[in-house]
């Protein structure tokens, strides 16, 4: 019996919501898009499934023949050469059905190929408000959970309404022409396999959706416990037994709802199974009559009972296309929905690069605060809340100047608006109000490229990628050379490191970087700066995790190479504040004071009160050194 395979029950198991789902009237355009350029594919694939699907009648009129005509006519030669034909259309029927399988897998994957890659590159323009909002897990299920189920739509819905249209049309074409009393008999049971199909399907759906959230469950436990933050933090505060325990019991509720999930399987195949096992037996039964009446002949009776078999299948198959066509709809407007996300960060109309050589930083009366809900979707979201309060002002009214070759420290305490105000620099986020320019350019006028080109960062945490120092370090420059890579571990004091390593630059640095130490990461993160070699230089506590001899050296690396470039740096360190050109104390968002070390000192206001409780300290071993 060809009941339709696994493919009946995945169309079995379908989220029957989505028959309910509000499908947007431009999706199926939308679809049709990605799916033109494949258009010659598709027509040699509906032409190669409905003549497979044609030669499913043919099998059992060459039986019918055999029996009639050949045993019949005691014609042994023509018992030989039908069932060879027989042979040879088995042979085709495979060959036809193979090269659909191709064809439609082929069109599937190149939507989804097609698909995939312009999300990612949508995804990749997006500004950081969009990452600080978004949940990574549900943002990569959306870009690969939803693709993949949109692919195994498009594939099941492209099968289904081609092979089992033609081929139920051709079998009952067929079976009139043979009976139309069996027939109609055959039709009168099909009630009977979509009452089982709708009533278990429904709960085998239900089960499915289940069986996936707790598979999610136990992956999302098993990827929080082994990635080295977690592995390192149950380590040291975990309690193995408890971990064990907790994984044994969620492991085994996927286990009770998988063997739930295979009864029911079981059960509808079962039944199915014997509904065409009684359709059969009343086919045989009232068609045999007919053949002892003389109404029919006895190769007509098997040609129908085969035929019979190759029926329920694809009608069961066609009563859920349906819900086939409505998952497909649905899963590729959830990456349509990624996909419409205007990012708030655009690349201008009409860019301008900036120009060359040095390059000054100006703050004009510059506002900000972060954006609301629409920076990013509620659906990627755990639970959709506001970044910071709706009112809340990061900056206030700030105005400045860094020019080229001049260092600029910005100084104040936690929460003041420090971080914000680089992040404008390197426009991650644009202000609320006012302007930012680079080289007298406002940045949203800029070209992207050449702003990343001109403005190179390092960051307080640091982030590498799990590849080779190499590459990490070629992020910044893909030309580089590995006598410049090696020129720039030296400058930022990681040539001992590098002589260390028995790979060299081909040492794998680990997830995040943990193969290596905080001062190391640091300094690398450096040396990717100085082997870049930018115009601007935003420095966010850059020696933050190094010793006071690392820091001693990077410190005169980082001087050497912020020579004739405008830098703009988040001091802790009093050797950074005393080397500036200009201090900016900020507070609450704004520009509190400005001036030089000595000039703020004077004055007694909060830099006096930060230096006390931020910078003395760090200035009495240097005293008694001195001494």
């Amino acid at each position: 019996m060809m009941m339709g395979g696994p493919r009946t029950i995945r169309t079995l198991v379908n989220d029957g919501s989505a028959r309910k789902a509000a499908i947007r009237p431009d999706t199926p355009r939308r679809i049709l898009g990605y799916a033109r350029p494949h258009w010659r594919r598709i027509l040699l694939f509906v032409l190669t499934t409905s003549a497979g699907s044609g030669i499913v009648v043919a099998n059992p009129l060459l039986l019918k023949a055999i029996i009639d005509r050949g045993i019949g006519g005691a014609d042994a030669s023509l018992v030989t050469w039908l069932a060879v034909a027989v042979a040879v259309l088995a042979l085709l029927e495979t060959g036809l059905n193979l090269t659909g399988r191709w064809l439609s897998a082929s069109i599937g994957e190149g939507v989804i190929y097609l698909l995939r890659t312009r999300a990612f590159t949508h995804v990749q323009r997006m500004p950081l408000a969009f990452f600080t909002r978004t949940q990574t897990g549900s943002l990569i299920s959306r870009l690969n959970t939803d693709v993949v189920g949109a692919q195994k739509a498009v594939t099941s819905v492209l099968q289904s309404l081609v092979a089992n249209a033609v081929s139920v049309a051709a079998v009952l074409s067929t079976m009139f022409a043979l009976s139309w009393q069996i027939t109609l008999a055959a039709l009168a049971v099909i009630p009977l396999f979509l009452v089982p199909a709708k009533y278990l399907g429904r709960r085998l759906a239900r089960v499915h959706r289940e069986s996936m959230d707790l598979n999610a469950e136990m992956s999302s436990l098993m990827t929080e416990r082994f990635n080295v933050g977690g592995a390192m933090l149950v380590k040291l505060y975990g309690r193995p037994e408890e971990e064990s325990a907790e994984f044994a019991s969620r492991a085994g509720r996927v286990r009770d709802i998988g063997v739930t999930q295979s009864i029911y399987g079981g059960l509808l195949y079962s039944m199915l199974g014997l509904i065409t096992a009684l359709a059969t037996a009343m086919v045989y039964g009232a068609g045999g009559n007919l053949v002892l009446q003389g109404a029919i002949d006895l190769g007509s009776l098997v040609a129908l009972a085969t035929l019979l078999t190759r029926l329920y299948g694809p009608v069961t198959a066609l009563s859920n296309v349906q819900v086939d066509v409505m998952t497909a709809l649905v899963s590729f407007e959830r990456v349509f929905e990624v996909m419409d996300l205007e990012p708030s960060v655009a690349e201008p109309e009409h860019p301008v690069d900036l120009p060359r050589g040095g390059l000054s930083v100006e703050f004009d009366r510059v506002s900000f605060r972060y954006p609301g809900p629409e920076a990013s979707l509620a659906s990627l979201e755990l639970v959709p809340q506001p970044e910071h309060a709706e009112d809340s002002q990061v900056l206030s009214d700030i105005s400045f100047t860094v020019h080229p070759g001049q260092l600029v420290a910005l100084v104040g305490p936690s929460g003041a608006g420090k971080t914000t105000l680089t992040h404008l620099v390197a426009r991650l986020y644009d202000p609320t109000e006012g302007t930012v320019r680079v080289g007298g350019v406002d940045l949203r006028r800029v070209r992207g490229q050449s702003l990343r080109d001109a403005v190179g960062v390092v960051t307080q945490d640091t982030q590498l990628f799990h590849d080779t120092i190499g590459a990490n370090l070629r992020y910044a420059r893909p030309d580089a050379t590995d006598e410049e890579l090696v020129a720039a571990m030296r400058a930022a004091q990681l040539g001992p490191l590098l002589e260390a390593l028995p790979n060299g630059l081909d040492t794998m640095v680990g997830d995040r970087g943990y193969r290596l130490s905080g001062g190391e990461k640091q300094r690398l993160a450096i040396a990717r700066l100085l082997l870049k070699a930018p115009s601007v230089v935003v420095l966010d506590e850059a020696t933050a995790h190094l010793d006071s001899e690392s820091e001693a050296a990077v410190q005169q690396a980082l001087s050497e190479a912020l020579r004739g470039r405008t830098s703009l740096v988040i001091a802790h360190r009093l050797a950074t504040v005393r080397e500036a050109d200009l201090i900016l104390v900020l507070e609450d968002g704004r520009i509190l004071e400005r001036g030089t070390h000595e000039e703020l000192l004077a004055r007694g206001g909060l830099y006096t009160a930060l230096y006390r409780t931020q910078f003395a300290a760090q200035e009495r071993p240097r005293r008694g050194a001195a001494t």
